[in-house]
């Protein structure tokens, strides 16, 4: 649990560190988003369904504070580094490489035993994760649309 919590806090360290291409108000309601996206989705998932979870069933303070700490320093850093600019191939190249990043990721918190699995497949999140990314790079065009028509 501490490689995890120390990826984390890396995580978020480096995304505060970078040169940001979003700004601030891109950054903000694009970590909120993930926030409320992700805790809707493991509300679901892991209490409802019981599908996976963080640490032991029901939930934990140590889950939830991971989540506050992945969600935002992970939709930053992959919205703030999106090839916007580039042709189809690089951008479906870059949600790829995120989408086997977070796979890593999701598989070194299995083995650390911070989150566990009871029905759910490693290969559904696999699935799962291009999908996303994709709902996260929506969300900050419906973010961009909106601040453009209030700065008119």
């Amino acid at each position: 649990m501490i490689i995890i919590f120390a990826c984390l806090i890396l995580f978020n360290i480096i995304a505060i560190l970078v040169p940001k291409r979003l700004t601030k108000i891109e950054i903000y309601a694009t970590s909120f988003f993930a926030i409320a996206f992700g805790r809707t989705a493991d509300a679901f998932l892991d209490i409802k369904y019981n599908f996976y979870g963080y640490i032991t069933e029901g939930i934990q303070y140590t889950g939830v504070l991971a989540q506050f700490l992945i969600y935002p320093a992970i939709s930053t850093l992959f919205l703030n580094f999106f090839p916007s600019n580039k042709k189809l191939k690089y951008k479906a190249l870059y949600i790829i490489g995120w989408s086997i990043f977070s796979v890593i990721f999701e598989w070194i918190s299995l083995q650390t035993n911070f989150f566990y699995y009871t029905t759910w497949k490693l290969w559904y999140s696999a699935l799962i994760y291009p999908f996303l990314f994709l709902i996260l790079l929506g969300n900050l065009v419906i973010i961009r649309k909106i601040n453009a028509k209030e700065q008119k």
